[in-house]
């Protein structure tokens, strides 16, 4: 329920604005503003909701964050009219309309000595602009709540909604409702109309602890916010707690199926070397193939049983086995990869239990409601970012091109001159680069970093250690005509890196 006409003058006779200034103004969502007003000992953070239903204007004591983005609106008022006096605020005509009239100070150019020899003045020159007036009406109807901010003729400057087919827009004159003075019949009327609520039924009994330590009763305000923060459809804790306990359920089901199916993928891959067992006994028994068969039928000499092995007959015993060499490589090379994405699967669902337990401790609906709509941006809505891994190591970004496409679309579209290249000699793997930082030279720490990432991430892995050669990405070479992300580099040094189990623990578990 939005606030009547009478709780907005009782509002308002609290809040006592006239006289105060606009300090700072912050736009935490898409319906909702905050001013931090001050007068000298009497700071305070007023509050608007245009929330549908929830209309509404009054002190708060929580914290209001900001947005993760600053908001079109927000920064319109901070160049317009941060910093200015507010000369009277009032409701229109019990209309739930507010209006604020506000004057900014106009700059002052004195001119520097200097230039009032160059310009054979005797004295000291000032210029002053005009103070500015402005109007902020803030309309508190349910489901056509807005603010606007006009000149001193109502010209709209902007609005907090934008509604052109309404007749809202920039540079139009706002329409207000037609300016009557009531009886005191009228008054009355409205007044038993529309009664000032006392919310008997809300348990303020916590609140009134606080605020009789403080030597201070409840005010109205302070019930507006207590009340509205528990009990809005859309900023209650309650209900925010239901939409994040929805969140984490879906999240940690999705995770923790995909962690599931990464595990049994292991347990297949970790098979592999059936494939080159069986490899082997093709070319053991290959003057069986009979052009016909899709089997081949010998003897296992490790278990001394009749198996049967899926072939092409009409391939030879050679092509046979090499096809089943090649699915052994390929898992063999999956299966290091598959531990990465499982340790990074793990420690995903660590975070996501780690980031819903700040959830459910945060007290502030403002901010809970920040941050529930940032976990909930749909994946469309996101910067998609380069292929690879990154890591970052002491303000230092490692970048991880797992195969050659990877590597390829890193190369073309992601990398620089100057950045860092590494690879091992002699075996297959990624690429490795570290990301240049202007006037720094790469450390040899983050150097050894990116080595035994460039180790890790390739055929080498099993041996522990490899050389490697380093250059800059300027001085490689595209080779012609040879698979997609092959280099040949120039000016390289040679580093030889033997794996420290304690640094790619640190930089794959994200502790750096």
């Amino acid at each position: 329920m939005s606030l009547n006409c009478n709780e907005i003058d009782l509002i308002l006779s609290e809040l006592n604005l006239d006289g105060g200034f606009i300090q700072e103004v912050v736009q935490p969502n898409f319906n909702s503003l905050a001013f931090y007003t001050y007068r000298p000992g009497e700071p305070k953070t007023v509050f608007i909701s245009l929330e549908a239903g929830a209309c509404r204007i009054h002190e708060t004591r929580r914290k209001i964050t900001k947005n993760e983005k600053p908001l079109r609106f927000q920064e319109m008022l901070k160049s317009k009219i941060k910093g200015a006096r507010i000369l009277n605020c009032t409701q229109l005509a019990k209309e739930r309309i507010i209006k604020l009239e506000l004057e900014k100070a106009g700059t002052i150019y004195v001119m520097p000595q200097a230039q009032q020899h160059a310009a054979k003045k005797s004295k000291s020159v000032q210029t002053e602009d005009e103070d500015e007036i402005f109007h902020l009406y803030i309309r508190l109807w349910s489901n056509a709540g807005n603010i606007f901010l006009c000149n001193k003729d109502d010209i709209i400057l902007d609005s907090f909604y934008r509604r052109p087919a309404k007749g809202e827009k920039t540079g139009e004159k706002l329409i207000l409702p037609e300016e009557k003075k009531l009886s005191q019949e009228e008054l009355k009327e409205l007044e038993e109309r529309f009664n000032v609520r006392t919310f008997e039924e809300v348990d303020f009994s916590g609140l009134q602890r606080s605020a009789q330590n403080a030597g201070t009763p409840l005010s109205f305000n302070q019930k507006i916010d207590f009340y509205y923060s528990e009990n809005s459809a859309k900023t209650s804790l309650e209900s925010l707690l239901e939409q994040a306990q929805k969140w984490y359920e879906s999240h940690r089901s999705r995770l923790a199926a995909s962690l599931e199916r990464l595990k049994e993928k292991r347990e297949t891959f970790r098979n592999a070397a059936r494939y080159k067992h069986q490899g082997d006994l093709i070319l053991a028994f290959g003057y069986k193939i009979d052009g016909k068969s899709n089997f081949l039928e010998c003897e296992d000499y490790d278990t001394g049983k009749i198996i049967s092995i899926r072939i092409d007959p009409k391939k030879s015993a050679q092509e046979n086995a090499a096809e089943y060499y090649e699915t052994y490589k390929k898992q063999t090379g999956g299966l290091e990869n598959l531990d990465y994405d499982i340790e990074s699967a793990e420690k995903e669902l660590e975070n996501l239990e780690k980031q819903y337990k700040e959830i459910i401790s945060e007290k502030n609906p403002i901010k809970l409601e920040q941050v529930l709509r940032k976990t909930q941006k749909p994946k469309q809505q996101k910067k998609k970012s380069h292929p690879g891994l990154d890591f970052f190591i002491d303000g230092w970004q490692i970048i991880v091109g797992r195969d050659a496409t990877e590597n390829d679309e890193l190369l073309r579209h992601t990398v620089k001159g100057a950045d860092m290249w590494l690879h091992t000699r002699d075996y297959h793997g990624g690429y490795v680069f570290i990301k240049n930082r202007p006037g720094k030279t790469v450390p040899l720490e983050i150097l050894l970093y990116a080595g035994n990432l460039a180790v890790y991430f390739s055929k080498a892995r099993k041996n522990g250690s490899a050389d490697l050669y380093y250059t800059q990405v300027k001085h490689l070479r595209r080779a012609k005509n040879a698979p997609k992300g092959t280099v040949l580099p120039t000016n390289e040094k040679n580093l030889f890196i033997k794996l420290d189990d304690d640094k790619i623990r640190k930089i794959l578990n994200g502790a750096m």
